[in-house]
């Protein structure tokens, strides 16, 4: 079974040959979820399915899908780097390319309540369920938790991720969860990034499911992460998010928090795909060399 050689025949396999997908992810070269070293390298690309297209300032960073897949095969070749993070469309435009072999998948569940909508805190399950995840051969599902104590339509995002964490833990996929106390302030929803705030919405996401045993937590770097670790024991990966900052201050902030207690390693998109000064394969290599000190990472 061959893979598509450039976007043309990717769009013409998507045309023609559907059922090339199914017939290339049971052919799949898979790998243990946990590497020898204990850590994971994984890219984030589930950004665009939730309409959220800006990186570094530019809100249409993300709007083309050959760039970003280039920028994504880029990433996913660099030495050190476990897999990729996505919706359905990415991943299997990815799996078309040939470059989830030997990877970890992680399968985005994305979330309805799109940015600036009226219903943004309605977050229905929009993208991978735990059966599809499972049939794919994927390692683990991804799942936003954004709490607002102020708006009803939590607790249905609450139930809705707690029912996936427990069909999760009893497949045996890892259930990778990214929780954020929010609020509304002048009609946007504002995730809070105190310490208290990421502390409590630990407590609640690590709760959620009738087994932990396949829980993961997914957790921004924030002021105050000796603390916030503290909150579990649940394995954890660092968000990067879209940073605004110099990228020294960044990777500074990563390379700290990488130290800590149960955080097994980064899950970062924009930051690396959309890096300051362009350069994608420099901006990954640097972020491997925070996971893993001890590689050397070919320049």
């Amino acid at each position: 079974m061959s893979f598509a050689k450039d976007h043309d025949e990717l769009r013409d396999i998507r045309f023609y040959e559907p059922q090339r997908i199914t017939e290339l992810l049971a052919a799949r070269r898979r790998r243990p979820l946990v590497p020898s070293d204990g850590r994971l390298m994984i890219v984030a690309a589930d950004h665009p399915a939730r309409g959220a297209l800006s990186a570094r300032g530019r809100a249409d960073a993300m709007a083309s899908r050959p760039e970003l897949l280039d920028r994504l095969v880029t990433a996913l070749s660099r030495p050190g780097v476990d897999g990729v993070l996505g919706t359905a469309d990415i991943l299997e435009d990815l799996l078309l390319l040939g470059a989830l072999e030997g990877k970890v998948v992680v399968s985005s569940m994305n979330r309805g309540g799109l940015q600036g909508s009226v219903f943004e805190m309605d977050d229905r399950l929009t993208g991978y369920d735990v059966a599809g995840t499972a049939e794919a051969g994927f390692e683990a599902i991804k799942m936003l938790t954004r709490i607002d104590l102020d708006d009803h339509a939590t607790v249905s995002t609450l139930e809705t991720c707690a029912q996936v964490v427990t069909e999760a833990n009893r497949a045996g996929v890892v259930a990778m969860v990214e929780p954020f106390m929010s609020r509304r302030v002048d009609g946007r929803i504002i995730n809070d990034l105190s310490t208290e705030a990421v502390i409590k919405s630990v407590h609640i996401a690590q709760g959620l499911g009738a087994s932990s045993a396949y829980t993961w937590m997914k957790l921004p770097v924030v002021d105050g992460m000796e603390r916030v670790m503290e909150a579990t024991t649940l394995p954890t990966l660092l968000l990067g998010g879209d940073p605004t900052g110099a990228p020294e201050e960044t990777y500074a902030s990563w390379k700290a928090a990488l130290e800590l207690p149960s955080v097994r390693g980064l899950i970062v998109g924009r930051a690396l795909l959309y890096p300051e000064d362009g350069d994608v394969a420099s901006a990954v290599d640097t972020a491997v060399s925070l996971v893993r000190p001890q590689e050397v990472v070919a320049a």
